[in-house]
């Protein structure tokens, strides 16, 4: 099972594997409230500043967000025949750990917002258990 909270939401035992995907770990947040701090998962610093300043729309912060997470990594541009595709791998193992266990997707928006890039890769990491 996969499901999504606020890292700042109370921590409750049927959460499982306790996954922060956010860049920013956060000043002063105990390392207690998750498990694994994934910060790979989080939008880049530069994309989550435009959206929080109200630069870029949610449907383009959603699309730019998307592209970051499967961008090939400049340091596998030299191997022929196994290439980085971003964070797909990371989305696979994320996937398989869900279906035997429950996994929870934490980041520091409020636990009533609808617009957080957590629940965009809820959607990602679900296809992959399709």
């Amino acid at each position: 099972m996969l499901k999504t909270k606020s890292v700042h939401s109370s921590i409750a035992p049927d959460d499982g594997l306790r996954i922060l995907v956010a860049r920013f770990r956060g000043h002063g947040l105990p390392t207690d409230r998750y498990d694994v701090w994934m910060a790979n998962l989080g939008p880049s610093e530069p994309l989550l500043k435009s959206v929080l300043a109200e630069k870029i729309t949610w449907a383009k912060f959603l699309k730019a967000y998307r592209e970051e997470l499967f961008a090939p990594a400049a340091i596998d541009a030299g191997n022929a025949t196994i290439k980085n595709h971003g964070q797909k791998f990371t989305l696979r193992l994320i996937a398989k750990l869900a279906e035997k266990q429950t996994v929870t997707l934490l980041c520091h928006c409020a636990e009533d917002t609808t617009q957080c890039h957590r629940f965009e890769l809820q959607k990602l990491i679900e296809r992959e258990m399709e």
